[in-house]
């Protein structure tokens, strides 16, 4: 098992490498709580130099790793790369029959053991949509690094060896944060629970997407309770505190009823906000029944 980010945040520590919780996330979204990753980290440079000097300088140790990852590990590593490039193009993730549509693969048992070792290796995570069970498994690429390889270095000829720093400010940068900010989100469901205050509940965890008379919605993560109640997650990452305005509650409050209405739900339904920093006071946050923050996901879940 990859590290949480408590046991990333303790490692580091016990390196010399004394960052923000704000760098060591956006670290975990670039390469994960894999050992091997974390130990090519330099205690003298900062995150964004690290970030340079491991993926972006000329022959950096993982500038060309992501090749030799797949052929290791998989033996038709050509066939789990079409999967792979599927899924990394649709964050919210794909079901069986949008794989084979995207990839144009053959629908039978080799498809099954795929999914099935990539899942098995933690590279892919499969989630039911809520109200639908089993007969409705999302696959969603979940591997960090691979997500961080396709999106800024694959296909890159004469890369900038500072481009991680020169970036910094980039609207596609806030974007993949804003996006692998929900996995590592997905990742850390135990604490997001003790963080809400329900880790003896039993729980369901799905995803969905829909539609109502009242239009269409995707909630990204759903928390389905044994009291009658589910928690429907909206995730924010950003540096600072999330304000919502009135065009955002009047979205948020349109997600809470197109769910009610297209799943008949008569369970109590609470809005949770999880962000970087907590979400400002103001007159549009009363909607906000419960809040997690960025420094709960490194909380012990027991």
């Amino acid at each position: 098992m990859p590290f949480t980010l408590q046991e990333t945040e303790k490692y580091l520590v016990s390196r010399g490498i004394l960052w923000s919780r704000y760098d060591i996330v956006e670290c975990y979204m670039t390469m994960g709580g894999i050992p091997y990753y974390l130990k090519l980290l330099d205690n003298s440079l900062s995150y964004l130099a690290n970030i340079d000097t491991i993926f972006f300088k000329r022959n950096g140790p993982l500038w060309d790793e992501f090749d030799h990852l797949y052929e290791t590990l998989f033996g038709a590593s050509k066939a789990y790369l079409k999967i792979i490039e599927a899924l990394a193009t649709k964050k919210s993730g794909l079901t069986r029959k949008e794989i084979l549509d995207e990839t144009k693969m053959e629908d039978n048992g080799l498809l099954t053991e795929m999914l099935k070792n990539l899942k098995n290796s933690q590279f892919v995570r499969a989630y039911n949509t809520f109200g639908y069970g089993e007969k409705n498994v999302v696959y969603q690429l979940a591997d960090y690094f691979t997500l961080f390889y396709l999106r800024f270095i694959k296909g890159k000829q004469n890369p900038d060896e500072h481009f991680w720093t020169h970036f910094l400010d980039n609207p596609a940068k806030s974007s993949w944060a804003g996006q692998t900010f929900e996995q590592v989100c997905k990742d850390h469901i135990s604490q997001i629970k003790k963080a809400v205050g329900i880790s003896a509940l039993l729980t369901d965890i799905s995803s969905w997407r829909g539609e109502s008379e009242s239009g269409k919605a995707q909630i990204d993560l759903v928390i389905d309770r044994r009291d009658r109640t589910t928690n429907l997650c909206e995730i924010k990452y950003s540096v600072g505190e999330f304000a919502i305005d009135q065009d955002y509650e009047d979205k948020l409050r349109k997600k809470i009823q197109v769910f009610r209405e297209a799943n008949k739900s008569r369970k109590a339904l609470q809005l949770v906000m999880i962000t970087t920093y907590g979400v400002r006071q103001n007159s549009h946050s009363g909607l906000v029944q419960s809040q997690v923050k960025m420094d709960d996901l490194f909380i012990s879940p027991e």
